[in-house]
Parts: structure tokens; C-alpha cells; sequence
């Protein structure tokens, strides 16, 4: 269990099936009280914050009066009267800054929750369901009071079939090799895309062997004119230096990378400066891949811990696998400085949603981040407010100025001298109101399993469960692999019971440790943990071709851990097979989260049959 291999394994599947599930929906509602309770100047509502520095997205205001009314900004200055009979915020000692906009996030579940308690106030999503447009616009449009962020989303990119983006378990769109860019992309607009996001990734800077198809230059070009014609900017993903060089020359409006095969050549930061795009250098994910350590420090801050939940600390303190990279880190970092530098327009983004990273709390990671790389604390607080809100168009937000909204920042300290002040968080509102900001270190524990040893005997016709969420296929092409797998209840179970789960497919090549097969969910909602101390044992009836499968159990604090893994074989006839909970080293069944029946190596077809699956 514990080779190297297979560990290197199990954290590529680890790290593939939670962002899958992430991409699948809500999980559930933490129930944590609030403990600090602030006045609201939403609708019908004001207050004031007095004798507070004020940061107002692009200058530093020593002392000033603000006053917040009816979800606006209503004054701001140092002569500002306060009119009578609103409450008033004591801002001696503290710092007012606007709400944070984190400009590359991939923004499912509680995502837009997880980052409004940390003073993020609007996300720019880079890839996700357009399904979900009207909503997101309807909400970012209201004054009322939420626990979320507002959310502008790219929806589904411009990508190409087996590229980026479309290996994560759900249907994407694609542009065929020889596809119409424009086209394409006018089906993006009228999904409702705020704008146009562009994959040119065919993982060369990531992998020396493995290699995925992607647009072609010309599709890149065609691409961005398509989106200006439609009015929309058109943003790249791209991390070699060539790829970004082209975009930019092609009319690009911004990188949401800063590439990491090479510091920024002198010809780069020339025509980023003269085409006036913008980066967006997402150090935080960089960071995550020298696996320097970044996430676990900020995980471990105890201005921002209280407020992490189980599953943000875990994403933090994950790393992506395999050999950590700190050179692309050393580029990346040099090319920020040079770009920053040359005056091209850097924007704060962290790419939450992948290990290492977390909505919210990576924000201000990401920030003292740009420090390092040579930002003056005001110019990082700057690439967080009022630069995405001009580059973006979001004309009322990332400032501090009469008339825009209410979505502001109060922190202890002067973080436009240290930037790590922005830990401090003493007050969020949005729109005007204030956000109860609950703390997160006495997470509910998780529910107990339901009653009843048996999960599933396929008696009824059909793939269904006792409890929990049911069988969901789970295939390496969560992690860019190939492998495919189907499932259906089959007639014929074991000892002549009525019927089984038939799960077959193939292993195919494309990914070091392939695997393709069926996994249970025991708690209502994908991932969600329960509580299943209280059984001991897995057991199933199983038939199969002869070769070897795996039991894989996911458990612990974040869905992102290491799964543990037992082997079985699967013969023609049927057999019992059983499996003590306690044999899965390093599983804790008191935070059980899912266990996945699959096939792995060595390549080829292969055919499961599983009946009276029990957790005893």
C-alpha cells in the first residue's frame, strides 16, 4: 500500500475526483454562530466608519469619514460629516479597503460563501457552468443582503476535444481541430459568457511525456477577434512563454497565467506593454506546484485559521502531485517584477479551486505574494480592487467613492505598509450590509451512517442504494487519461439473486496510473462525510475476468487526502469478498467519504460484476 508509486497514485486520484465533485454542487451548509455582530447600511439602512485610514483602490486616504447608505458608498472624506442618529464604526487604528476581487477562481459549491468571509466580495470564474449565468447576474445585480460573492464566469472555454478543461467527468463544449473559432465562440456569447476564455495548453511546460491537444494559433486569433466583435474580452490560459507571446500579439486583453517555462523575455514584456493586455499571474497555484509550502502557512495563520473551513484547510495544505517545481516558481516571480516593472497591468488571482489554494483566504496569500515579487503593498492592494474592476468593466466596484457599491473591507493595521494586515480582518460588508462571518474551527461533526448494513442488492431492476448518494462512475479522464467505463444493473446476481451491478470498460493509455471503475458516496451530497465507525467491515459478492481490482476509500478533513487501497480478484464464479475497515491504512471511517470499486493496470478491457454490497 504504501509504495511510491502507488501513493503518487492515489494523489492524482485524490486530487481528479475532488475537483470533480467540487464541480458537481454544494456541499453542505456549515452550522458555525457568527461572533461579531457589525451595523448595516444596506436598504433603508446607514452607518458611518469614522477616523479611518481608507485605502480607496489607488490612494491612501490618512483619516477619513465614511459613510455607507442604502447599499452605497454615500461619502467619503475627512471633513465628512456624520449624520445623526446612525451607529458608527470606531476606525481609529484601522484600515477601510474595497471589497477584494479575486480575477482567476474556478467557483463551484461554497466557493462564493468561502470567499466572501474572507473579504472577497466578487470572483471572476474562469471556467464553469453557463447553465448558472442568469443567476449569478441576477444576484451581482442586487443590493441585497448575501453570504456570498458576486460571480462573473467565462462558462465553457474555448478548448478543443481531449484539451484542457474537458477532463474533469462532465460533457464541454469543444472546437473541432479544423472548427470555426468564431462560431464557437458566438455559441459561448449567447450562453451569456462575460467573456471569452481561451485554453492553449498542450502541457509541454508541465511534462516531459505527456502531451494533450489544443487550438491552433490561428483558431487563437480567430478566437479573440470573434469575442471583440461580440464585445466581449478575450482572456488566455496559457504557460509557455511562445503561447503567451502570441496571444498577446494576437489582440489577447489579458493572460490569466503568467507562464512559468522561462522568465519574461525583454521581447515578452514589450509587446505585453504595447498591446496593453493585462496578467492575471495566479502565483498562488505556481506556488502549489514548487510545493513551497505557501498554502500550509496560510492555513496555519492565525488571523485567517478560525475562519477555514475543514475542507479549505485541507485544499491548502494539498499539493499537486509529483516532483515539486520550484524553477517555474523562480520564473514566475521574475516575470512578475519585470512585467510590473514595464507598467503592463497586474491583476490578483489565485486559480482557488485546485490544491494549494482556497477561495477567500488565498486572496491574501496571493497578495503578499506579489510583494515578494516586487509590488509596493499599495500596488498589490491595487491588482485587487480597483485594476480587475477596470480591466473587467465592473464599474462599481474596487473603489471607495461616492455612489459605488457598499462592498468594503475593514481590517486592523495599515496593510498599505504591511501587507499581511489584510489577515486582520475586523469588519466585511456587502452591499452595504454586514456579512456574518462565522467561524469555522468547530465544524458539526459528521452525520452518523444511516442504519442498515446493507447498501445495495440490485433486487429492484435497477442500480439504486439503501443510503447515500449511489454509484457514480469514476475514470482516469478526471486527470486528462483516456480510460472509459460504464455501468447497469445486469440480471443474475449472486446466489441466484435477481440482479447485479455491471460495471465494464477499458483501461487505456494516456495517464501514468489509470484507473476506471464505479465508487458509492455514503453521504447524501458527493464527498459528504459520515460517521461510519460503527461498522467494521466491507463486504461484497463479486464476479469478474480473472484480473485484479482495487477497493478505494476515501475519508479524513479534506476530500482531497490520499485515498487507501486494498486488492481483490474477481473471478467467473461468484465469491465473497471482505475487507475489515481497519486493514485501509491510514482511513479514518469516522469521516468516511466514498469508496470507489475500480480497475487499474495492466491496460485492456475489463468486466465487474457486484452484488449485496453491505458496510457491516
Amino acid at each position: 500500500m504504501n509504495r511510491w508509486p502507488e501513493i503518487l497514485a492515489a494523489g492524482a486520484i485524490a486530487a481528479a475526483i475532488a475537483g470533480a465533485v467540487l464541480a458537481q454542487g454544494a456541499s453542505a451548509e456549515p452550522a458555525v454562530a457568527a461572533d461579531v455582530v457589525l451595523p448595516s447600511g444596506g436598504e433603508g439602512a446607514a452607518f458611518a466608519i469614522t477616523g479611518v485610514r481608507v485605502f480607496d483602490g489607488e490612494r491612501v486616504l490618512p483619516a477619513a469619514n465614511v459613510v455607507i447608505r442604502d447599499g452605497r458608498i454615500a461619502a467619503v472624506g475627512a471633513d465628512v460629516a456624520i449624520p445623526a442618529g446612525i451607529e458608527v464604526v470606531d476606525g481609529a487604528g484601522r484600515t477601510l479597503l474595497p471589497g477584494f476581487i479575486d480575477a482567476h477562481t474556478h467557483s463551484w459549491g461554497e466557493a462564493q460563501r468561502d470567499a466572501l468571509r474572507f473579504g472577497v466580495t466578487a470572483e471572476l470564474d474562469m471556467f464553469g457552468d453557463w447553465n448558472r449565468i442568469p443567476a449569478l447576474r441576477a444576484q451581482r445585480e442586487s443590493l441585497g443582503a448575501t453570504g456570498q460573492a458576486d460571480l462573473w464566469t467565462a462558462g465553457a472555454t474555448v478548448t478543443t476535444a481531449g484539451g484542457h478543461g474537458t477532463q474533469y467527468g462532465f460533457p464541454v463544449p469543444t472546437l473541432a481541430a479544423d472548427g470555426d473559432a468564431a462560431a464557437f465562440v458566438a455559441a459561448r456569447v449567447a450562453e451569456g459568457s462575460d467573456y471569452i476564455k481561451l485554453i492553449v495548453e498542450d502541457f509541454s511546460t508541465h511534462s516531459d511525456e505527456r502531451r494533450l491537444p489544443t487550438i491552433t494559433p490561428a483558431q487563437v486569433a480567430a478566437a479573440i477577434t470573434a469575442a471583440h466583435a461580440h464585445e466581449r474580452r478575450a482572456v488566455v490560459h496559457a504557460s509557455s512563454q511562445a503561447d503567451a507571446l502570441h496571444a498577446v500579439e494576437s489582440g489577447a486583453d489579458g493572460l490569466v497565467h503568467v507562464f512559468h517555462d522561462a522568465a519574461a523575455s525583454p521581447e515578452f514584456v514589450a509587446a505585453a506593454r504595447s498591446s496593453g493586455a493585462f496578467v492575471v499571474p495566479t502565483l498562488s497555484v505556481v506556488a502549489s506546484f514548487a510545493q513551497d509550502g505557501s498554502g500550509s502557512a496560510l492555513a496555519a495563520d492565525a488571523r485567517l485559521a478560525p475562519w477555514l473551513a475543514a475542507e479549505q484547510r485541507g485544499a491548502l495544505e494539498a499539493a499537486f502531485p509529483g516532483a515539486p517545481r520550484p524553477a517555474a516558481f523562480d520564473n514566475a516571480l521574475r516575470s512578475v517584477a519585470a512585467l510590473h516593472a514595464a507598467g503592463v497591468d497586474v491583476l490578483a488571482g489565485t486559480d482557488a479551486g485546485n490544491p494549494g489554494t482556497t477561495h477567500g483566504a488565498s486572496v491574501h496569500g496571493e497578495l503578499a505574494l506579489l510583494v515578494r515579487a516586487g509590488l509596493s503593498p499599495r500596488a498589490a492592494l491595487a491588482a485587487a480592487t480597483s485594476v480587475p474592476a477596470r480591466r473587467f468593466g465592473l464599474d462599481d466596484r474596487g473603489r471607495i467613492a461616492p455612489g459605488l457599491r457598499a462592498d468594503l473591507l475593514l481590517v486592523d493595521g495599515d496593510p498599505t505598509a504591511d501587507i499581511a494586515a489584510t489577515r486582520a480582518i475586523a469588519g466585511i460588508w456587502k452591499n452595504g450590509h454586514a456579512v456574518v462571518r462565522p467561524r469555522m474551527d468547530a465544524p458539526a461533526a459528521a452525520p452518523a451512517i444511516a442504519a442498515g448494513a446493507l447498501l445495495a442488492d440490485f433486487e429492484d431492476g435497477a442500480t439504486g442504494v439503501r443510503f447515500g448518494h449511489g454509484w457514480q462512475l469514476t475514470t482516469d479522464a478526471m486527470a486528462g487519461g483516456t480510460s472509459v467505463a460504464d455501468q447497469a444493473w445486469a440480471a443474475g446476481g449472486a446466489a441466484g439473486s435477481r440482479g447485479a451491478l455491471r460495471v465494464a470498460g477499458e483501461i487505456r493509455p494516456g495517464f501514468a496510473f489509470p484507473w476506471a471503475g464505479t465508487m458509492f458516496h455514503p453521504g447524501a451530497q458527493p464527498m459528504q462525510p459520515v460517521d461510519a465507525s460503527a461498522r467494521s467491515e466491507l463486504v461484497f459478492q463479486a464476479r469478474g475476468d480473472g484480473r485484479g481490482y482495487q477497493v478505494m476509500l476515501f475519508s479524513g478533513p479534506s476530500m482531497q487526502a490520499l485515498p487507501s487501497m486494498q486488492a481483490f480478484t474477481a473471478g467467473p464464479e461468484w465469491r465473497e469478498v471482505r475487507i475489515p475497515l481497519a486493514s485501509f491504512a491510514g482511513a479514518d471511517v469516522a469521516t468516511l467519504r466514498a469508496v470507489a470499486i475500480t480497475a487499474g493496470q495492466p491496460q485492456g478491457a475489463f468486466e465487474l460484476y457486484i452484488d449485496q454490497v453491505e458496510l457491516r
